[in-house]
């Protein structure tokens, strides 16, 4: 087979649909669109959520909370994540994202106590809980706040 002999698959090319093309095409004169009205004109129908003049549901809901714009992204991890380093390593918010064990760093990581750390590391972080502080210094490590 070569590139001038392939072809589409029998039946995947289907011409589209001519309106407006003569009696016999079954879509002539009006094409489709009935008998005058609003939708039959050309521009003509309403806009994306009108419901006829009855309060759409976009308006029916009530609105709830806000977002606030100045929130601060902080990333959290627990101490667990930080067994797989060897002794004495300083991690770092750069280490941690390029070993993967967070994506990005947003706008902070904060080491958390939940479960327990067997390795003497210092931690360099911009928060930690008071229970992840305590078992580091457990372990016989360090924690420093950047």
């Amino acid at each position: 087979m070569k590139l001038h002999e392939l072809k589409p698959a029998p039946g995947s090319k289907k011409k589209p649909t001519r309106k407006g093309q003569g009696i016999g095409s079954g879509l002539g004169k009006t094409a489709g669109r009935g008998h005058k009205g609003q939708k039959a004109r050309s521009g003509g129908g309403v806009r994306l959520g009108f419901e006829g003049g009855q309060m759409p549901l976009q308006r029916r809901l009530p609105k709830r909370g806000f977002t606030n714009i100045f929130r601060k992204e902080i990333i959290a991890i627990n101490i667990t994540a930080l067994n797989r380093f060897d002794n004495g390593v300083v991690i770092t918010p750069d280490l941690l994202e390029e070993v993967g064990i967070i994506k990005k760093q947003a706008d902070g990581v904060k080491i958390l106590g939940n479960g327990e750390l067997a390795k003497e590391l210092t931690v360099k972080a911009n928060a930690f809980s008071k229970a992840a502080a305590e078992k580091i210094a457990a372990a016989g490590g360090t924690v420093e706040v950047i």
